[in-house]
């Protein structure tokens, strides 16, 4: 069994543009990033995709729940929808960054799962309670498009919590950030890193701004969970005595997840390049043999999809190599 191979990319200026080359090479979908204190606006992004393409998935990855009253997500579904017959999937989660970054922990999953059924309802044109008040998708002809809206909701499971929620749910697909521990319809692992090139390993610059972001990932991760857990990592202790002199305890949450996953500040920079050899070990770099191994070894587990997550500055030469 072999997996389709998709992409992740923020609402930035150019994401037209990639979303060009991405189906160009032969994406299965592009998942947009829903993270607006950090990048643009997830659906004007998705529009601007469906406007430039034809044919590649489109993705919310993933639409955090809390953010958006469910009659904005769900009008803006039927819009995007309407604008890419077939190509939408609406998956939701909780909003690990989009949260912290507003100094908010991620929503509770009973709020996520109230959420998901709302727009559920919504989008199949029934009347749903919000806030207490019957609500309703009521476009007329030629307002927007007919109900029902055809769009598979998919949900980002990476607890057991959200699991259960998604099996309760009878979502058709599922995005997490490690292996299925059980069986899904469909499964797609969100992954970061690089393709190696002959001679390359941890030291080049190229593969420090590919692969360092994912890195830096987890070490905002552990910040979040305890700031003194970075002191133990490479690096950690002046990272962190960085993050404390630059803002009040406060405010630091606004800046420890700059560039999340996709490019690195001058701070980060200096974590990715401490952690050695340990940099490569998060996500998926190595050779093309490697990779293929683990794209084969994550199929066997129940990957139907691995969505890549290509860092800056040359996001095309990313997708390029990993699609190679």
């Amino acid at each position: 069994m072999s997996v389709r191979l998709s992409c992740a990319l923020p609402p930035t200026p150019a994401i037209a543009e990639q979303a060009r080359v991405a189906e160009r090479l032969g994406y299965h979908r592009v998942w947009v990033f829903d993270s607006p204190a950090l990048h643009g606006d997830l659906w004007i992004a998705l529009a601007q995709v469906a406007a430039a393409t034809e044919r590649i998935g489109l993705g919310t990855g993933v639409a955090v729940a809390g953010l958006r009253h469910p009659m904005v997500t769900a009008a803006a579904a039927a819009t995007v929808a309407e604008l890419a017959p077939g190509r939408l999937t609406l998956a939701f989660g909780t909003g690990y960054t989009a949260r912290r970054v507003l100094g908010q922990r991620p929503v509770r999953v009973d709020n996520l799962v109230r959420e998901v059924r709302q727009v559920r309802s919504l989008l199949a044109g029934d009347v749903v309670e919000i806030d207490g008040r019957p609500c309703q998708l009521r476009h007329l002809p030629g307002f927007g498009p007919g109900r029902p809206v055809d769009v598979p909701v998919w949900l980002a499971a990476s607890g057991p919590r959200a699991a259960a929620a998604a099996a309760a749910l009878e979502v058709p697909g599922v995005i997490g950030t490690a292996l299925p521990e059980q069986v899904w319809p469909e499964f797609a692992l969100l992954r970061f890193g690089t393709v190696l090139r002959p001679g390359e390993d941890h030291t080049a610059g190229r593969v420090v701004d590919a692969a360092g972001p994912g890195w830096a990932s987890i070490v905002h991760a552990a910040w979040e969970a305890d700031p003194s857990a970075v002191d133990d990592l490479p690096g950690g202790k002046r990272w962190r005595a960085e993050v404390d002199a630059g803002r009040p305890e406060s405010e630091r949450h606004l800046d420890v997840h700059q560039g999340h996953l996709t490019t690195l500040t001058a701070r980060d920079r200096d974590l990715a390049v401490a952690a050695g050899p340990a940099m490569l070990e998060v996500g998926w770099s190595g050779t093309p043999e490697q990779l293929r191994d683990k794209a084969a070894q994550a199929a066997a587990a129940g990957v139907t999809e691995v969505v890549y997550v290509p860092a800056w500055p040359d996001v095309t030469a990313e997708l390029t190599a990993y699609a190679e």
